[in-house]
């Protein structure tokens, strides 16, 4: 007998997303794969009545609706796996396409041990030439896409667009920060704390999606909130040095407010527990990756 497929619970955290997440489920309903889903689709607070569709949508037995009350999209995926019913998490965004046997080629590398975390390449809908493998950061911890390699391997952020891991593995991290209650970075501390926690994170390239690259949010977002999130996986992840740096980062918004409501709500308590587990320092990561921060 060949290696069996695992059974896999993809899930789309969504606002205000207008028809794109028909267009998603579409996609991913009429793909070819070998392998067992389940689609849950967790509405953080919409106000554009865009899952309306799935009271009578053709494959309504296999999505999972889950309504939340503006929770964020770090709280809404970690939502959506604890309603999972399947050993292996996709977390997908909600405006997206996807090509046959996707899934079965992806969760390849987790079944067989060559990775833990695995993404795809990610192309955009509007301009499919155009496509990133896996990403990095720069000097100022903003995103940079890899250039493509001819096989598997290592990245160093996981695009939150799509990202496939096991459920063990995602409950042994504790999920996306449950201190993130807005958008920004939620992919990042995700990648960072896989990583410093022991776990290897791959870019596969043989494998592509669309994604809707977007030139502005749906709702709104706050700079403060931004920068909460990004000070906060610093104190979370950081030495003292690179905490510093990434104060300095924060040019839009008053930089000691924000530290002291990252401290006030309790940083500290988290960043010891994870100090404890990791197997791997902040600055090792950043020198295999060449980060320079």
């Amino acid at each position: 007998m060949g290696i069996q497929p695992p059974k896999i619970s993809i899930i789309f955290p969504v606002k205000n997303e207008g028809k794109n997440v028909k267009m998603t489920l579409d996609s991913l309903f009429s793909v070819k794969t070998n392998t067992e889903f389940e689609a849950i689709v967790v509405d953080d607070a919409s106000s554009d009545n865009g899952c309306t569709f799935l009271r009578s949508y053709e494959h309504k037995s296999k999505v999972t609706y889950v309504k939340t009350n503006g929770v964020g999209p770090a709280n809404a995926r970690n939502i959506g796996a604890s309603r999972a019913k399947f050993e292996y998490l996709a977390f997908c965004d909600a405006h997206m396409t996807f090509q046959n046997f996707w899934l079965d080629r992806l969760t390849f590398p987790l079944i067989t041990n060559l990775s833990d975390v695995v993404c795809p390449a990610i192309g955009s809908i509007d301009n499919p030439n155009v496509v990133g493998y896996g990403q990095s950061l720069n000097t100022n911890l903003k995103i940079k896409w890899n250039q493509r390699k001819r096989y598997l391997f290592e990245t160093a952020i996981l695009p939150g667009a799509c990202i496939i891991l096991s459920k063990k593995v995602f409950d042994d991290i504790g999920g996306f920060d449950t201190g993130f209650a807005s958008w920004g970075h939620e992919d990042v501390e995700l990648s960072i704390k896989l990583w410093l926690f022991g776990y290897r994170c791959h870019c596969e390239p043989s494998v592509k999606v669309l994604h809707l690259f977007r030139t502005h949010h749906p709702y709104k977002v706050k700079f403060e909130e931004t920068y909460y999130n990004l000070l906060r996986m610093a104190y979370l992840h950081f030495d003292v040095n690179r905490i510093q740096r990434t104060k300095s980062l924060i040019i839009h918004s008053n930089a000691a407010i924000i530290e002291k409501k990252v401290l006030d709500d309790g940083v500290l308590t988290k960043t010891k527990l994870y100090e404890k587990r990791r197997k791997m320092q902040i600055d090792d990561m950043f020198k295999k990756f060449r980060i320079s921060f």
